[in-house]
């Protein structure tokens, strides 16, 4: 019996063994912290031009298509008086119209590449006051 000796089994650890998870958590709040400056940060960028899918639409709900020329001027796509500028009390109280009908019509912003921000803000505001839930901005493809 000398060959085999006895052992006394080890004892089992059934602690879990933190340190790994406390170097990963550490990395990412690093990456959360050198990251998280530059996502608040402002781009210059030009809207209009994105390649996205287009709308489908049915013919039952077709959307309400609002217009803002460079000018300012707001128009309604809608009867026989689309090309003409509306202000923006009476814009409000056309959708407010079509809303109170159809509270889930969706309503599309046509900007103009140059219009001021603050016009399609403004614009977004009044329709939302109007009771419009569903608002989009419209975009064309870049031309290739």
């Amino acid at each position: 019996m000398s060959g085999y000796r006895y052992r006394k089994p080890k004892n089992l650890v059934a602690e879990i063994n933190v340190v790994p998870y406390i170097d990963v958590m550490l990395v990412l709040l690093i990456i959360f912290m050198v990251t998280a400056p530059i996502l608040t940060q402002g781009v210059k960028v030009e809207l209009p031009e994105v390649v996205s899918a287009p709308i489908e639409v049915k013919e039952d709900d077709l959307p309400l298509i609002v217009s803002v020329k460079k000018t300012g001027e707001y128009f309604l796509e809608l009867g026989p008086d689309k090309e003409q500028p509306i202000a923006v009390a009476e814009l409000e109280a056309q959708v407010a119209k079509i809303t109170g009908q159809n509270p889930q019509v969706q309503v599309l912003v046509r900007g103009d590449r140059n219009v001021n921000y603050g016009a399609v803000v403004e614009l977004m505001g009044v329709l939302q006051q109007a009771g419009a839930r569903n608002i989009g901005l419209l975009s064309q493809p870049p031309e290739e």
